[in-house]
């Protein structure tokens, strides 16, 4: 891989979304990383939401949602979350969550709610199945209403109005509720006051200008696929070049560059689409797959991170910018969050390809289910729509403590405190090496010396590490069974201390390890978050 490319991404990344708190662990030389190159080290949290399905507004951890989809920032830092099986627009600010616009009105023989369409108050007025949203200039919120075929507006007084779109599905052009859709999921809006659209299943880019004029940009899709014997179904298709005759399948989110231009998530397609405007061109800037002409519906979805072209998806939905230019992504059916920036994609957080899961911790470990919204908030961390887990997730790049000491010495963190030594630790033959006792007293370990057989053991809820002295080598026995490990590097005794090689002795207890080569410190990560730790 291109190193100094990835160095450069990862510097940017971490100096934009962290403001300059701390050191970066994002920063690192990549060469000086022991983990998967391309990943960035992230810690991922829940931010809202119980995982119970509900709507119940209240404190954000105890808030219910059903599906949230989508979400956008208001200038204020409220952020909005389109709940899309309650048929409202959520809010959550200052730690609590509450209703934004759209009631809870009737529910159905299955104790759902039922949505509708109705403008009005905000407390008075419907939705149904509201999903991507856009802010303007003035605070007016705009909304793609997927389940009414429309575009929807909140003003700044809270008021809902219909801006295009008459409630019924069809793809034609016109003013305002002469205008029809097929289950708009996105919606941008322009500096001069026009929206984009993605008109999901017309499989076009709408435009609308403020006066209320529709106007499709890209040319329908014609090709049908065979669902089953004798019965064939409307599907999307793939045509990159001029505007007027590029093709999309089910394109799911939209955002807006500094240009004016669109990133597109063309979710059948796999791919990552660029439309530049003033040109009038549609590329592909990530992504890939080929559906068949008559058989399939979509391109097989697929993941792998790397040079854009060769990067793969599966049904990528929400988009969201960084200041810097690099554009986060919603896959949401790898269950995870990726990040193009610079022509190669990252995994930022989630297990792509595992099984689903709703687990706090750090990248590669971290687990989500149907991730569909994202957005970056205004200190830089990034908010997803965990949609099937129900919650709010939040991804912070991993930031060195603010009490590192800036000197040469080898030093040591444990998830985010700085572990001072009374005897500094070596760095010998390319390996770290501590005072035992300090470290298992910062990870909560009982340490025991054998004089007999010179072996030094680490004890915790029965779990038991056992290095001998001067002697490569490790055991480990937790629950009544050993595993051992080769090592190569041994135990010593120095100043009258015990050193052990810290990489050895943390990936035994379970720790994920990394060295910043820059500031000379071995970082021990959980791999799991326990916010009562």
């Amino acid at each position: 891989m291109n190193k100094a490319v990835l160095r450069a991404a990862l510097a940017v990344l971490a100096s934009v979304m962290i403001g300059g708190q701390g050191a970066l662990a994002a920063s690192w030389e990549t060469d000086s990383l022991r983990g998967p190159e391309q990943q960035i080290m992230v810690n991922v949290t829940s931010q809202a939401g119980s995982g119970d399905m509900g709507s119940m507004n209240g404190a954000e951890k105890n808030a219910t949602f059903r599906i949230p989809s989508r979400l956008a920032v208001l200038p204020d830092s409220t952020v909005l979350i389109s709940d899309s099986r309650n048929h409202m627009i959520r809010m959550l600010a200052q730690g609590r969550v509450g209703t934004y616009a759209g009631i809870l009105y009737e529910m159905d023989g299955k104790g759902f709610p039922v949505g509708g369409l109705l403008d009005g108050p905000g407390d008075m007025a419907l939705f149904q199945e509201p999903h991507g949203m856009a802010v303007d200039a003035g605070g007016n919120v705009y909304v793609a209403d997927a389940g009414n075929h429309a575009i929807r507006k909140i003003d700044a007084s809270g008021r809902v109005s219909t801006v295009a779109g008459n409630g019924l599905i069809g793809l034609k052009d016109g003013r305002g509720k002469d205008a029809s859709f097929y289950r708009p999921t996105d919606v941008v809006a322009a500096p001069d006051g026009t929206l984009y659209v993605a008109d999901t299943l017309n499989h076009v880019i709408r435009r609308i200008t403020p006066s209320g004029e529709v106007k499709t940009l890209n040319a329908p899709s014609t090709r049908a696929v065979e669902v089953s014997p004798g019965q064939a179904s409307p599907a999307g298709d793939y045509a990159d070049g001029d505007l007027k005759q590029a093709k999309f399948n089910e394109p799911g989110g939209l955002v807006m560059d500094d240009k004016g231009n669109l990133y597109v998530s063309d979710s059948g397609n796999q791919r990552i689409r660029y439309i530049d405007l003033q040109a009038g061109t549609v590329t592909t800037v990530a992504g890939g797959g080929t559906a068949s002409a008559t058989k399939d519906l979509y391109a097989p979805g697929d993941y792998a991170d790397g040079e854009a072209g060769h990067a793969r998806f599966n049904f990528p939905l929400g988009l969201a910018r960084t200041r810097e230019g690099g554009l986060i992504i919603a896959d949401s059916q790898n269950h995870a969050v990726r990040y193009l920036w610079n022509g190669r994609v990252t995994t930022l957080a989630g297990v792509p390809g595992s099984t689903t899961g709703e687990l706090d911790g750090i990248e590669g470990h971290a687990r989500m289910h149907r991730p569909t919204g994202v957005a970056v908030q205004a200190d830089g961390s990034i908010l997803v729509a965990d949609a099937y887990n129900n919650k709010l997730r939040q991804i912070r790049l991993y930031s060195l403590p603010a009490d590192l000491p800036k000197d040469n010495n080898v030093k040591v963190v444990v998830d985010d405190q700085w572990i001072s030594f009374e005897v500094h630790p070596d760095l010998t033959n390319g390996r770290t090496m501590v005072p035992v006792r300090t470290l298992a007293e910062a990870l909560g370990y009982e340490v025991t010396f054998d004089a007999g057989t010179r072996t030094v053991r680490l004890s915790k809820d029965g779990t038991i590490i056992e290095m001998g002295m001067d002697r490569n080598g490790l055991k480990r026995t937790a629950k009544g069974r050993e595993w051992s490990s080769e090592t190569d590097a041994a135990p010593y005794i120095k100043q009258d201390r015990m050193f052990v090689p810290i990489r050895f002795v943390a990936e035994a207890i379970g720790l994920d390890v990394q060295w910043d080569n820059a500031s000379r410190t071995a970082i021990l990560r959980h791999k799991t978050i326990d916010t009562a730790r």
